[in-house]
């Protein structure tokens, strides 16, 4: 009944499900086992009737020009350029660490020439980098490991920079400049209309049928289809035959506030004085403008829904041999941070789809993805009512069946 049997709906699978049936006429059944759309990067208004992100803030940011002009077939957008600031030593300081982190920190007055010396000064060099600590100590030093990176690090990952890949910490960089930026990449914004409307517009497409609340293996012996397309955890996908993949989570504690503004910039980090990691303000992420604001604390926890592989050697080691069972289902395609155990970021999920919907239709990616002549340029005009009044999501198991059997007479 379906060509395509998609698992989870967050960016991997539903790129795939929008590419297959938009771009190859494909039947697709979306299955996700929440009751939403956009995975972690579902957005909605709470109660107070303020956007949030209900799974911690998401920034989109990329140096692909085609992943940025794939994703505004679906969306307008916000220009935003993230600021982070952190909790050190009672001052709010710039995180990265940048010119005036250190002058304001250290009651100095250096300038770009001067604060590359003084990093120098304190660095400590190491023949072979190959762990979160390494990275940071050999840049700038122990002292600025200890306030900014070791307890961060610690409460977000559970274990000491030192038993972490250096990929952890070398995502953040070092400037000495004054630009506080988070971020560096040549795109920088945010959803106009959120990320929820966005994926909306993506699935809004007559071949694209979505199944919410439903675990796919509820499904996969019951609704014919010839190929699956897999997001979530590869180690679930197997039944754990080799164990568990470390996985770390998060707890997520949403406070209302009666005032406009709490804090001067959306994300604050605690590297060391609290439980939590960060408190983001949404406001300062959507530009909206309300009378009330919400924060939201993150807690680290290691229990709960899997959001970040913890990247360690060994972890590494368990993973290939999970690879290896994936890579004989020639009739199963394995996309996503969970079910190919890497820490990306959206960009790079939103690439591997592309990439992966490329070979499956033998094309190069950017031939892909190239937009149809005749689709719209702005899908952010597409009317939700008119999504749900012709192919609204499909909410339970006896309407996906309905659905299939309408199909295929």
């Amino acid at each position: 009944m379906f060509d395509y049997l998609i698992v989870g709906a967050g960016f991997a699978g539903s790129v795939l499900a929008e590419r297959l049936a938009r771009g190859s006429g494909k039947k697709v059944l979306l299955v996700d086992r929440r009751p939403h759309i956009g995975g972690n990067a579902f957005d909605h208004y709470d109660d107070a009737g303020i956007l949030v992100h209900k799974y911690g803030p998401h920034i989109f940011h990329t140096n692909s020009r085609e992943v940025f002009e794939y994703l505004s077939t679906f969306t307008a957008w916000r220009p935003y350029e993230h600021r982070v600031r952190a909790s050190v030593d009672g001052q709010l300081v710039p995180i990265p660490i940048n010119l005036d982190t250190i002058n304001r920190l250290y009651g100095l007055s250096l300038t770009s020439m001067q604060v590359e010396d003084f990093f120098a000064s304190v660095a400590e060099p190491r023949e072979t980098v190959r762990t979160s600590e390494d990275v940071v100590v050999s840049r700038v030093g122990r002292e600025l490991y200890e306030k900014f990176f070791r307890g961060y690090t610690r409460k977000q990952w559970g274990l000491d920079p030192s038993q972490l890949d250096s990929m952890v910490t070398a995502r953040v960089p070092v400037r000495t400049n004054r630009d506080d930026r988070y971020f560096s990449d040549t795109y920088q914004a945010m959803p106009l209309r959120g990320y929820t409307r966005m994926f909306e517009n993506m699935l809004d497409h007559e071949n694209i049928k979505i199944l919410l609340n439903t675990d796919y293996r509820e499904v996969v012996d019951v609704i014919p289809h010839d190929r699956m397309i897999y997001s979530g955890p590869v180690d679930e996908f197997f039944d754990y035959r080799y164990g568990k993949l470390p996985y770390r989570s998060l707890k997520f504690e949403f406070q209302t506030v009666n005032q406009e503004w709490v804090q001067p910039v959306a994300v604050l980090n605690y590297p060391n004085e609290h439980l939590y990691t960060r408190v983001t303000e949404f406001k300062h992420l959507t530009g909206q403008e309300h009378p009330k604001s919400i924060l939201v604390y993150e807690y680290p926890m290691a229990e709960g829904d899997p959001y970040y592989p913890v990247p360690r050697p060994e972890n590494n080691e368990l993973y290939k041999k999970y690879q290896a069972l994936a890579e004989e289902r020639s009739d199963v395609h394995f996309v996503g941070r969970l079910a190919t155990y890497k820490y990306y970021n959206m960009d790079q999920v939103v690439a591997q789809a592309l990439s992966v919907y490329a070979r499956i239709v033998g094309q190069k990616r950017a031939e892909a993805t190239r937009a149809e002549a005749a689709r719209p340029s702005t899908p952010a005009v597409l009317a939700a009512s008119r999504k749900e009044r012709q192919h609204g999501p499909v909410a339970s198991l006896s309407k996906a069946l309905a659905a299939a059997g309408n199909q295929s007479a």
